[in-house]
């Protein structure tokens, strides 16, 4: 158990990130259960399009850092070794184009990518100075919360201690 407020509240926002990552996790695992259990029927049609939304749940949850991309990555690899078999096995079926993974998008890390339309900066006020010092400061990695030293000083000693 915590002994320190700022300990108990990362108590607190660990399980609410827990639960919110947890629907997404139950997601992708539900969505390549589908398409392998579509692959092993033999439907080639129905099986690429659950491919199709099994990679997309996979790249989404990866990019939200719910799970690492490596992780994403195998499992993608995974289920397209199967559904290619599927395709190989099945000749007389009309070809079928394989998707394609998703390419991860490059995050931008700035809002001030974004132009503003000539009315608009018109009218915006000007910026304070703490928001561009801000900006320019760079984001840290996230690493373990190491639980902060408390900075009070122990109970002097009473007298009847010596």
């Amino acid at each position: 158990m915590p002994n320190i407020k700022s300990a108990e509240k990362m108590v607190r926002v660990t399980e609410r990130k827990r639960l919110r990552n947890k629907s997404a996790r139950t997601m992708c695992k539900t969505s390549i259960t589908k398409a392998e259990r579509l692959i092993f029927m033999g439907d080639v049609n129905a099986a690429q399009e659950a491919v199709v939304v099994a990679i997309t749940s996979l790249d989404k949850a990866a990019e939200k850092g719910i799970i690492h991309p490596n992780n994403a990555a195998r499992r993608k690899s995974r289920l397209m070794r199967k559904f290619n078999q599927l395709q190989a096995q099945a000749p007389s079926a009309p070809a079928v184009t394989k998707p394609k993974a998703a390419k991860p998008k490059p995050k931008a890390k700035t809002k001030a990518a974004k132009p503003k339309p000539k009315a608009a900066e018109a009218k915006a006020k000007p910026k304070a100075t703490k928001a561009k010092a801000k900006a320019a400061k760079p984001k840290a990695k996230a690493t373990k919360a190491k639980p902060e030293k408390s900075k009070e000083k122990p109970p002097a000693k009473l007298d009847s201690e010596g």
